[in-house]
């Protein structure tokens, strides 16, 4: 693919910012950081501008939508994956007949868990349906160059045929992402410089005449493709007398490598390997040794910090729902003193006094903002991670489920069909726009998962996403009247409280106070 993939530099780059002003309100939240306008996605998905195969194969005969029995076996750059997805399928149903017995795993009817269809992902009915595209600069910090991440969302569709040869569309609970970097390096400006950070920036907050780029003949190269990420609902398990009422999510992630020409199998950013450190004595220690060290600390509690590879897991299983309290989610449970069961609890990574010690040092050296307890610690060490994340105010195991605009009928959910958290975050990702594209140095630093970084900005207060009904605050203590150091900024609106809404000591719910 020489010419290959150069559409995303005049189409994603300038496209930025696209929003439908009559949207619902939650929209105008993530105007000039995602594109969510149904027109906008049904054009670029239907007119063959940005569907996955045009971008990854842009030789082929246009307006020839691949489905994705086609999609896999034609384009030589996806062979690996699917097998890579087949492989965890056979792991996970294993562990789950080990932990459930009595129970039967399958697909179809009569099933006590029900798991995701793999053949859809060989069937002709089904394809890949663009949902969203949303600017990700604000991870600039991965890597400067690159100026950050722009996502390609699409959500896997099958289209039923009806008697009278009508075709219904049914969204299945999958995503996939292509991710790609901000910034074309090759790509000249019109003042014969190449494209700055700055630059993109500003096409994405000016909300630029998307339609004079479309048909242009520009696409990605290689070097601009970065990683595909897949999300699937792996399973539903209804209550039973064995366990509560349960949805699994499997993430994936596969890096391209521009020498072979395919996205392979990867590591997750910052999906810590519990299994394996809690097993390893040596990588327990350099786990810890690493993490507490002052450099590491420091971007850990801003929510920058990038974890060694050798420390990380090639998938991970999001159980949902998982509550509130941060020792309740999966990925890093019995990591910390007194948690779970087994190795963790009796041998855990790190100790109160571990965590007690380092928080103190790090505070008289002024690298605090947001951890500043063991609790505090905790939450953090999960929601850096990509499943802890996906558990914390997501929709299941989603924080962008996608645009439904196949719906006959959109209702405002499928018109921003973005989780909570999502929605919280494009304050903060909007001012990093704005300070890349007034060449100022962007302040790359993020709160906790479950309470957006407003940092000043008013635009949230009184909403679900930050003081309002539904919001997460901070609980007082037992007996003590105090709260959590961590969270003693997370308050209720005039006329709420917090109050416990789950298993939580230290997180609970914003409701209206009762006598």
């Amino acid at each position: 693919m020489s010419r290959a993939l150069r559409i995303l530099v005049a189409v994603v780059v300038l496209l930025g910012g696209v929003m439908s002003l009559s949207a619902a309100e939650n929209a105008q939240l993530a105007r000039g950081t995602a594109i969510t306008d149904p027109g906008v996605l049904r054009k670029l998905d239907e007119h063959d501008v940005l569907t996955i195969s045009r971008l990854l194969w842009p030789e082929r005969s246009a307006n020839f939508l691949l489905t994705t029995d086609l999609l896999f076996s034609w384009l030589p750059q996806l062979k690996e994956i699917p097998p890579a997805i087949d492989a965890e399928f056979d792991r996970y149903v294993a562990q789950q007949k080990a932990a459930w017995p009595t129970e039967t795993i399958g697909v179809g009817e009569g099933v006590d868990v029900q798991l995701f269809d793999r053949a859809v992902l060989k069937s002709p009915n089904t394809r890949f349906v663009l949902a969203g595209i949303v600017n990700r600069m604000d991870r600039a910090y991965v890597s400067e160059e690159s100026c950050g991440e722009i996502r390609l969302i699409y959500r896997l569709t099958r289209f039923d045929a009806g008697p009278d040869g009508t075709k219904t569309a049914v969204r299945l609970p999958m995503t996939f992402n292509l991710v790609l970097k901000a910034r074309d390096e090759r790509q000249i400006a019109p003042n014969g410089m190449p494209v700055t950070c700055a630059e993109v920036a500003r096409r994405w907050l000016d909300n630029g005449d998307w339609q004079g780029l479309i048909g242009t003949g520009f696409y990605p190269h290689d070097a601009m493709l970065d990683r595909i990420e897949t999300n699937i609902q792996i399973s539903i398990a209804p209550k039973s007398a064995l366990h509560d009422f349960r949805s699994d999510y499997l993430l994936k992630v596969f890096k391209y490598n521009a020498t072979t020409k395919t996205f392979e199998e990867s590591t997750l950013e910052n999906q810590i390997d519990r299994d394996r450190i809690l097993a390893d004595n040596d990588l327990r220690r350099d786990f810890k040794e690493w993490l507490l060290a002052p450099e590491n600390l420091r971007e850990f509690d801003r929510g920058t910090v990038l974890i060694p590879e050798k420390f990380l897991a090639r998938a991970a299983v999001v159980p949902t729902p998982a509550g509130l309290d941060a020792s309740a989610l999966q990925p890093e449970f019995g990591m910390m003193q007194g948690e779970g069961k087994g190795e963790g609890k009796d041998n855990p990574v790190f100790t109160d006094n571990d965590v007690v010690g380092a928080l103190k040092r790090a505070a008289a050296r002024g690298d605090l903002q947001n951890v500043r307890s063991v609790a505090g610690f905790q939450r953090r060490l999960n929601d850096v991670t990509c499943a802890g994340c996906h558990q914390t105010r997501g929709i299941g195991g989603f924080h962008f489920p996608g645009v439904d605009w196949l719906a006959d009928r959109p209702s405002n959910s499928t018109i921003v069909p973005a989780s909570p958290h999502f929605v919280g975050d494009q304050l903060r990702r909007r001012d990093i726009l704005a300070a890349f594209a007034a060449g100022k140095n962007p302040d790359f630093s993020r709160g906790f998962a479950s309470r957006p970084q407003t940092r000043g900005s008013g635009e949230l207060a009184g909403t679900e996403y930050q003081d309002g009904w539904g919001a997460h605050c901070s609980l007082q203590n037992a007996g003590s009247g105090t709260r959590d150091e961590s969270f003693t900024s997370w308050s209720c609106a005039t006329g709420l409280t917090c109050q416990a809404a789950a298993a939580s000591r230290h997180i609970g719910m914003c409701f209206i106070k009762t006598r």
